[in-house]
């Protein structure tokens, strides 16, 4: 039974993993079809939301078996819990990537927008966080962890400057607003998965460590 026990809990680990690995190919894919422009990988983003969705009902199969067969104590219940929290980030995160791809589409078939420095750099930052946070989650490290959340800042800031940035164009260039306001909209969707880093960095911290520092990872 101890053995069959822990087979499910790598099997809920890998899961996590799968889920992972396909958001973060989605958010990649996402930030290239908009600044590329490219309609094809924006539709690729949307059509390959449902697999994510698919493993996060794996998650929530595994880890209510594990719950209710197994009554698991201490470390193993901490994990069990943040992994099904980890699932619901990771299956935000993947809608988020969607609704980026969805901007993406749009502007695709407008005229260009003039570069925004801000919007590739928080699209640089919320990338980097999530991948970091899969590292993180990996290996259990909570320093890394706390990194990730300070970066939060930094996310944050740079989506307050692309809406800066782009209501001072809207003034200016009527015709571009809703170019513009569909780019505000991905600014905050990029914002959005840098929160979703946050809140696995702050499960990660709950596992291994058994502190809930939910809406204070900074501190």
């Amino acid at each position: 039974m101890e053995s069959h026990f822990h087979q499910e809990l790598g099997q809920l680990k890998m899961t996590i993993l799968q889920m992972a690995s396909l958001a973060e190919r989605s958010v990649s894919k996402a930030l290239t079809a908009f600044f590329r422009r490219d309609a094809d990988l924006a539709q690729e983003v949307i059509e390959g939301d449902r697999a994510i969705n698919l493993l996060e009902v794996d998650v929530d199969r595994i880890s209510l078996r594990l719950l209710a067969l197994d009554q698991p104590m201490a470390g193993d219940l901490r994990f069990i819990i943040g992994c099904m929290r980890i699932a619901v980030s990771l299956e935000r995160i993947g809608d988020q990537a969607v609704n980026v791809a969805e901007r993406a589409l749009f502007l695709s078939t407008r005229p260009p927008l003039p570069p925004n420095p801000a919007m590739e750099q928080l699209g640089e930052t919320a990338l980097d966080m999530f991948q970091t946070v899969i590292r993180v989650f990996i290996d259990e490290n909570t320093e890394e962890a706390r990194e990730v959340c300070r970066m939060d800042d930094k996310a944050d800031e740079l989506n307050v400057t692309v809406l800066k940035t782009l209501l001072d164009y809207m003034v200016k260039e009527v015709p571009a607003v809703e170019r513009s306001v569909q780019t505000i909209i991905a600014a905050r969707c990029l914002e959005r998965v840098a929160d979703e880093a946050t809140n696995i960095a702050e499960s990660v911290i709950f596992i291994t460590l058994g502190v809930n520092i939910k809406h204070h990872c900074q501190g």
